[in-house]
């Protein structure tokens, strides 16, 4: 893909892949902290939603 990104764009772009990855660490952590199943199934799908749209917006990039 080729999205003719300005350098603004391009920087914007890293910073929300780099927000996602962090969301993504946090809610892992907080999933294997948790006792209750439900709550766990959430931040496990939540973490797995948050490291698609970091994959998705990487496609940017390449």
């Amino acid at each position: 893909m080729n999205h003719n990104l300005t350098e603004l764009e391009v920087e914007h772009l890293r910073s929300l892949i780099g927000g996602h990855g962090t969301v993504a660490k946090k809610l892992e952590a907080y999933a294997q902290s948790c006792t209750d199943p439900e709550l766990k199934t959430i931040f496990e799908r939540d973490a797995q939603a948050a490291k698609q749209a970091q994959q998705d917006l990487m496609s940017y990039l390449n």
